[in-house]
């Protein structure tokens, strides 16, 4: 998405302002207001901000916003398909994946997913993002399979789907490389990838938080590869567990000298931990675990994004599912442009104890966005525009008409967990009882 700099208003005289800070604070949002990198230690700097420091932070990433894309606020309509919550991995913080022999895994089958990207498509979707577990035995070309089966009824359908981790898991199980099996993706349909699986990019905290997880080295394999390859991909981190300040600037650094090589990320997507049901948190398995963020926290860990990447990466993304709809709203005055997507049925928050339901109606982002001073914008995946909306705009868009119980139409995670239909079935007991059945 190109930046819309016409008529702009002159920069804000932030000279009176830096005059009141103190000196390191204000040595570091002055370099940033010149359109310098700053470094890590800089951000650490402002990690450690409170007060009137604090509020100049934000300050500095709403201008650097404004610089750099203008006053539009922007979002996509779509869906997410976690269409298994089965996983051989044992992630502290995830509160989503069940053990094949739990009572509550579930598996999705192809048609089933593509009945819900239709079903998405007929509501306005331009976009179904795919994520789910890594389940045992997997067959390598699944992922393929079900881009192959959701091109093939939806042409123009936008597959953001399969995350680093998952991408590594398809690899091994095909016994490929990751670059020959993102060929394969690609060659199936994919658009673009979710920068998910990074957690903190710090081997050592990842050995800690979700040991046997994908390496840091892995996870920029697969990233720098996907940008070779012509797909797309988004950035996150998720931060309010046990990680440090040094931790999260060292890893937004190494975000922005990818994108230096690359230029591949289309936005970088700052993900709060949700505790009430991270085993991690819930069961102790780790000494110290942070109960999430605080408010503060997440406002600068925003607004530190937006300067530290604003040179490289123009779009901030706030996660309503993380932050709920007010904070999400506050934190489009501290460097964030986009809202993410409406999603219908994003289950892996939902199952960590996320308190801001499944969906957001296109209206609703709207008049978030205008509460907040600024210009709604539908977009496309890639940034395109699709359109944007005056203050008169006021058509009713397909998922606006949904009624309040949207379970009943769309489901819900609980509801799923639950259904026999879907129950997850082993590949080796499955091929045990089709021997007893033959017997």
């Amino acid at each position: 998405m190109s930046a819309p700099t016409e008529e702009l208003p002159a920069p804000k005289n932030f000279e009176a302002l830096l005059s009141c800070l103190k000196p390191p604070v204000a040595r570091v949002l002055d370099d940033a207001l010149a359109g310098q990198d700053i470094s890590v230690e800089d951000s650490i700097t402002l990690f450690d901000t409170a007060g009137l420091e604090f509020s100049a932070l934000g300050m500095v990433g709403d201008e650097l916003r404004r610089r750099t894309v203008g006053d539009l606020v922007t979002y996509v309509v779509n869906r997410n398909v976690n269409f298994t919550n089965v996983c051989i991995k044992r992630c502290g913080f995830c509160a989503f994946s069940r053990d094949f022999r739990q009572e509550e895994g579930y598996f999705l089958p192809v048609n089933e997913i593509v009945r819900r990207a239709k079903e998405a498509w007929d509501y306005g979707a331009t976009e179904v993002c795919i994520q789910a577990g890594l389940p045992p035995q997997m067959e390598g070309d699944l992922y393929i399979k079900l881009c192959e089966a959701i091109k093939e009824d939806l042409p123009d359908m936008h597959i953001h789907g399969f995350s680093p981790e998952e991408v590594l898991y398809g690899s091994v199980r095909s016994r490929c490389t990751i670059r020959e099996y993102l060929e394969g993706l690609r060659d199936a349909g994919v658009g673009s990838l979710p920068g998910t699986s990074a957690e903190i990019l710090d081997q050592e905290l990842r050995d800690l938080i979700s040991p046997g997880r994908i390496t840091v080295k892995q996870w920029v394999e697969v990233i720098t590869t996907a940008h070779e390859l012509g797909i797309p991909t988004t950035s996150t981190v998720m931060f309010g567990h046990v990680e440090t300040n040094e931790h999260i600037a060292n890893h937004i650094a190494l975000l922005r000298d990818i994108q230096k090589q690359t230029g591949g990320f289309t936005e970088f997507v700052p993900l709060s931990f949700v505790n009430s049901e991270a085993p991690m948190f819930l069961k102790g398995l780790i000494n110290d675990v942070r109960s999430g963020p605080t408010g503060m926290d997440v406002i600068k860990v925003h607004a530190i994004a937006r300067i530290m990447l604003n040179n490289w990466i123009p779009n901030i993304q706030a996660s309503w599912v993380k932050e709920g709809s007010r904070m999400s709203q506050l934190l489009l005055t501290a460097g964030v442009n986009d809202l993410g997507g409406t999603l219908i049925n994003e289950s892996i928050s939902t199952s960590a104890g996320a308190q801001h339901g499944q969906l957001m109606r296109p209206s609703e982002f709207r008049q978030i966005i205008r509460q907040a001073g600024r210009v709604p914008a539908e977009r496309y995946t890639d940034y395109r525009l699709k359109r944007v909306f005056n203050d008169t705009d006021v058509e009713l868009d397909p998922l606006d008409l949904v009624g309040e119980n949207v379970e009943d139409i769309f489901g819900s995670y609980n509801r799923l967990v639950k259904m026999d239909a879907y129950r997850f079935e082993h590949p080796r007991q499955a091929s045990n009882q089709g021997a007893e059945s033959l017997s």
